[in-house]
């Protein structure tokens, strides 16, 4: 299969080639190969290449599911693929190779799709760039002197460059929506374990951690969690059921929704105008389409919010790292933890049991807050970002100056995080492109194990206005 016809489809597209006979998993393989060996120089995004046992998996018998046969990614972050090593972006976090897949990975593969390879993410996916000692640099296929977000940038570079149609990727505090607000992606955060994880995972993030796919079509994200989304049997908080397929979500139209829309950020700091430009437009176009709009911000202490929040994250990072170091049998080297894990787990080790979980009380009970403010709207709206897609040389996790990193990522990613605390479904949908070519992305969040309702509205606003042959000149 030409590349370049292979980078015209979405998942769905490609398995439907398959299911017609009209092309085999085998040659669609070797155009992912094609398409990743053509770009990854540039963006490096793809940081492990499993080529020849992705060749063999295309030539035997695949599950019957509805991605058949369709190349897929990995993020290299905490899922274990058989046989895959796993370096979550650290010399020193690096595991494997794998004894087994997780379940989220066996449950991809019951979907069809055919693993190629894992994809770029920072150090412990910390940070919303993706770079570090470990991996490199990932970049931009809009503007590679842009960063392509994080901690799921490699996933999102690689399919904004068409490399494959849609990749793993996973969002502890905004690294689904991050990557695909800044490579012009759709991009799913579900509900608080509507996907599968393993008991024994250390990387959950206090039940803040969720993971799905980052994509180019609203149809491949439903499908792909009506793949994957169901509730594991002895799973302690398994979500609100769904009502039905999220496929057939999409072909329903939304209704007239109750939607609110802010740019008030946590901080107070005002949002760049084009962004404040493209949100306002955003809501516009949701007037337009019938639905109840009007400006209005959440009400909560966000200083107490994120000050908990902070307490509780070191603790659990140290909890990580004592993981690692039971397996390793060693403490980090001065040279294994790059500054923003070095930092964190330093100061993780202060924090006290009793602190910790009365940080966690405290995050719970003011995520109660935000969850009661949606009894009277359907969706709140807020642009991913607070500012363009920011170069690599102004957002950079290694260049040691991490108050001035804190700054930046302050201002850069202020809207995300909440969601994570309070486990609502939300997605960065790419509805605005800025004058010098770099997506903006929206976020549309609804009420707690209500994806439903983001699906029905996500295809409306797809129709309304398209965004699938919006193509960087990477993937030219």
């Amino acid at each position: 299969m030409n590349p370049l016809d292979y980078a015209r489809h979405d998942g769905l597209g490609l398995a439907a080639l398959v299911a017609r006979r009209e092309v085999a998993p085998a040659e669609l393989v070797e155009s992912a190969i094609a398409c990743i060996e053509r770009h990854n120089g540039t963006l490096n995004a793809v940081v492990h290449k499993a080529y020849d046992e992705a060749r063999r998996t295309a030539a035997g018998r695949l599950p019957d599911g509805p991605f058949q046969g369709v190349p897929f990614l990995m993020k290299d972050l905490g899922r274990r693929v058989a046989g895959w090593p796993c370096s979550m972006g650290s010399v020193f976090g690096q595991l494997g190779p794998a004894a087994e897949d997780s379940v989220l990975v066996q449950r991809y593969r019951d979907a069809g799709v055919i693993l190629l390879g894992a994809t770029n993410t920072p150090e412990f996916g910390i940070p919303g760039v993706t770079h570090s000692e470990r991996l490199g640099l990932c970049k931009s296929p809009w503007n590679p002197a842009h960063i392509p977000g994080g901690s799921s940038g490699g996933s999102a570079a690689a399919v904004a460059s068409g490399m494959v149609p849609m990749a793993h990727a996973s969002d502890g505090l905004g690294s689904i929506r991050i990557p695909a607000a800044c490579c012009g992606l759709v991009g799913l955060k579900p509900t608080r374990d509507r996907n599968p994880w393993d008991p024994d995972e250390l990387w959950r993030v206090c039940g803040l951690a969720v993971d799905h796919i980052v994509c180019r079509s609203v149809r491949d994200c439903a499908a792909m969690l009506d793949a994957t989304g169901t509730p594991q049997a002895a799973s302690p908080y398994a979500p609100p059921p769904k009502a039905g397929p999220y496929l057939d979500e999409i072909k329903r139209p939304p209704g007239a929704l109750r939607i609110a829309w802010s740019s008030q950020t946590p901080t107070g700091r005002p949002i760049d105008p084009e962004i404040e430009q493209a949100l306002a437009g955003t809501a516009a176009l949701l007037a337009s389409l019938g639905h109840t709009v009007e400006p209005r911000a959440l009400r909560l202490d966000w200083l107490a919010l994120y000050f908990a929040a902070r307490a509780m994250l070191a603790a659990n990072f140290a909890a990580e790292i004592k993981g690692l170091v039971a397996r390793v049998g060693r403490e980090p080297g001065d040279d294994e933890l790059g500054p923003l894990a070095r930092r964190s787990y330093e100061a993780g080790k202060q924090v006290s049991g009793a602190d910790a979980l009365a940080a966690m009380q405290r995050v719970r009970a003011l995520s109660w807050q935000l969850l009661e403010q949606f009894s009277g709207v359907d969706v709140f709206v807020t642009p991913v970002l607070g500012t363009l897609p920011p170069r690599t040389d102004e957002l950079d996790p290694l260049a040691g100056d991490l108050k001035a990193f804190d700054q930046r990522t302050t201002a850069t990613f202020p809207f995300t995080p909440p969601f994570n605390m309070t486990g609502q479904p939300s997605i960065s949908l790419p509805l605005v492109q800025s004058p010098s070519g770099l997506p903006i992305g929206m976020m549309f969040t609804a009420r707690y194990g209500d994806e439903a309702t983001l699906f029905r509205l996500a295809s409306q606003l797809e129709t309304a206005r398209p965004w699938f042959d919006r193509r960087p000149a990477v993937a030219r």
